[in-house]
């Protein structure tokens, strides 16, 4: 194809409830994904259901203590519009949030690209390393969502030309980012050998990952480049795994274990969220509260939590390549 004039960015990220009263909902569009509660329906609509009550009000609690809402909404949009300055020499180049669980939809974003009538769309997941449960989801989503967007009057859609990018664990400007902002924690925190560094990623059921999905062979290359790039000799890290629900075993070992075992050992504690690219519910409320409380209670030291990139300039030039190289 020629090279084209207007493009759209699509970011695919998962959302958060808006207000105490979307939390139920937002809770039962989660575990409703096929791709989360793997089983047909109507069982699975049952157990979201189940779920999404019971949860519910220790979700509104969590969310309290954040203001009531997730930020990641916001986040995410801040992100759009620093990577929409950096990509305007391509051409009229704008991004639109596709939350996967709350508002905006992909159905929303669909209908405002739609609107935009791109020459070129390119789908970029706001998930640095791939899971099913997350980018696979995400992009079955969109493409349904576009699907039921583009009826028989809108031929020129049809023909409207994708780039996927499915996941990014080790880009450069990823990586650079996550450096600068490790190195100044661990600096923070006083580095030496008394310190550990902790690499916290979402966990998931060990049998998604059993079943092929290559979420956390990813997130170790992840980790990995980054303690190269650190270049600190005898770094003391590890990768661990927060955010367990439900009776199924989960990859391990657990981000509360690691915190424990860094108490056993009289280790301060710097702590990497790694697979999260913004605040959420999981950072301001598990990391930040939960986590510093247990981290009190079991005798680290010292706890200090490594900022999210955000709008870091090389996490949002690591996304201006990847559609670069898309193209």
């Amino acid at each position: 194809m020629s090279k084209p004039h207007k493009i759209a960015v699509v970011l695919l990220n998962l959302g958060g409830p808006d207000g105490p009263d979307a939390v139920k909902p937002f809770l039962f569009n989660l575990f409703s994904d096929p791709a989360i509660i793997q089983m047909p329906n109507p069982f699975r609509w049952l157990v979201a259901k189940i779920i999404s009550s019971r949860r519910a009000p220790i979700a509104r609690q969590i969310y309290a203590q954040i203001g009531g809402r997730s930020p990641i909404v916001a986040e995410t949009q801040r992100q759009a519009e620093a990577l929409e300055q950096v990509l305007q020499d391509l051409g009229e180049v704008r991004c639109f949030l596709a939350m996967r669980y709350w508002h905006p939809f992909s159905s929303e974003a669909a209908a405002s690209v739609a609107g935009f009538a791109p020459d070129l769309v390119v789908l970029l997941p706001l998930y640095p390393q791939f899971s099913s449960t997350t980018t696979g989801s995400s992009l079955k989503a969109w493409f349904k969502a576009w699907g039921k967007q583009v009826g028989p009057g809108h031929t020129s859609l049809k023909s409207l030309e994708y780039r996927e990018i499915f996941g990014y664990p080790v880009a450069a400007g990823w990586v650079e980012a996550q450096v600068e902002l490790i190195r100044s924690s661990l600096q923070t925190a006083g580095n030496g050998g008394e310190t550990r560094l902790l690499f916290s990623a979402h966990g998931l059921p060990k049998k998604i990952i059993e079943g092929g999905d290559p979420y956390q062979a990813q997130i170790e290359q992840s980790c990995a480049a980054i303690v190269e790039q650190l270049g600190i000799p005898g770094l003391d890290w590890v990768t661990c795994y927060q955010s367990r629900v439900g009776p199924m075993e989960w990859i391990g070992p657990s981000t509360e274990q690691e915190i424990e075992r860094a108490g056993r050992d009289g280790k301060k504690v710097v702590i990497a969220p790694i697979a999260f690219v913004s605040d959420h519910s999981e950072t301001l409320v598990e990391l930040d509260i939960e986590y510093r409380e247990l981290s009190e209670q079991v005798g680290v030291p010292t706890y200090v939590r490594v900022p999210t990139v955000g709008t870091h300039p090389a996490f949002i030039g690591a996304l201006s390549q990847l559609v670069r190289d898309a193209l």
